[in-house]
């Protein structure tokens, strides 16, 4: 490791599995080196995400055990490893730190700011695994966003209208503008109990051709009861409302619809050929101009429990992100 690194740093530690208060700012993490086609990076601007919220609270699959460095999305300089000085965005282990490894790195974008480019390696590519290759969008049909003001339901707006759908998109109606700015055809509260009536209103009785669900809870159910029968898609990616279920019976019964079970991080382990298809549509939609730079919400580090507890109470919009 360069010798002008500093051997010690600034980092958040979760110290429990009772949620992210428990998160605090310590000063004397190590420094971590990275490994063979690894990079250390100096983080610029880390992204903050359900999922922290999800493996702080002890909620996330095989999650972390704490004490541990939180946070897993992170933009910044590379200060070891191949090509030094260049910038970065990418996933690893302690984002939420002054240094971070990062065991694959995407170079951020001609003309971007490492904050700009948050979100280009999380929330950008579960949009359009879940549109794309998962969901099967085609021109013409229709798609119904949940969370769609949040940056990954923002994402799966642009591009659902790039490639030619009509988006219904369910969020608070505070956050109404952000998303019609994005080009929804039509907008629900997401408070509303009966989403799935307004769906079948707007679809002349039809249905949605594709359901993009994260919310969980009682939104699962109006998504299910909102879906195209037969031809309709779900495809769940998060579980932000907490655990929904569907019994089999339901399926030959009552929604007889196909449901997708989306994990970004198991899409990239499982099934390399895909996400590689994914990153490469996705650099086609940056040239064109369709993704476009964050404008992310930044806190301090040591605000990163506070930011948490904001993106848990959905009184955020868009991406969200701590700079070190």
């Amino acid at each position: 490791m360069p010798m002008s690194l500093p051997s010690t740093m600034r980092a958040l530690q979760q110290t429990s599995l009772h949620g992210p208060q428990d998160m605090h700012l310590i000063t004397d993490a190590p420094v971590p080196s990275p490994g063979p086609g690894e990079v250390l990076i100096r983080v610029i601007a880390a992204g903050v995400n359900f999922a922290d919220i999800s493996k702080a609270d002890g909620t996330f699959g095989n999650g972390p055990q704490p004490p541990y460095l939180a946070g897993f999305e992170a933009a910044g300089e590379v200060v070891a490893g191949p090509e030094p000085g260049r910038l970065v965005v990418g996933v690893g282990y302690g984002a939420f730190a002054e240094y971070m490894v990062l065991p694959a790195a995407m170079p951020v974008p001609a003309g971007w700011t490492a904050e700009q480019s948050l979100g280009l390696v999380v929330n950008w590519p579960t949009a359009l695994a879940a549109l794309k290759p998962l969901g099967r969008v085609a021109a013409g049909e229709t798609v119904l966003v949940h969370a769609a003001a949040g940056a990954t339901g923002q994402a799966a707006v642009t591009m659902a209208k790039h490639y030619s759908a009509t988006v219904i998109a369910a969020a608070a109606p505070a956050k109404h503008d952000v998303v019609r700015a994005l080009g929804a055809d039509h907008l629900l509260d997401s408070q509303d109990t009966d989403i799935a009536a307004e769906v079948l209103r707007l679809t002349a009785g039809a249905g949605a051709d594709l359901v993009l669900e994260s919310a969980g809870g009682a939104a699962f159910a109006a998504g299910l009861a909102a879906t195209k029968p037969v031809t309709g898609r779900i495809v769940v990616y998060g579980l932000a409302g907490g655990d929904a279920a569907i019994t089999n019976r339901e399926l030959v019964y009552r929604h007889q619809v196909q449901i997708v079970g989306l994990n970004i991080g198991v899409l990239i382990q499982a099934a390399p050929q895909v996400f590689a298809e994914l990153m490469g549509e996705l650099a086609a939609l940056i040239a064109a101009g369709v993704v476009t730079p964050a404008r992310p919400t930044v806190h301090d580090l040591a605000d990163g429990p506070k930011a948490l507890a904001e993106l848990r109470s959905r009184s955020t919009v868009g991406k969200l992100a701590l700079r070190p």
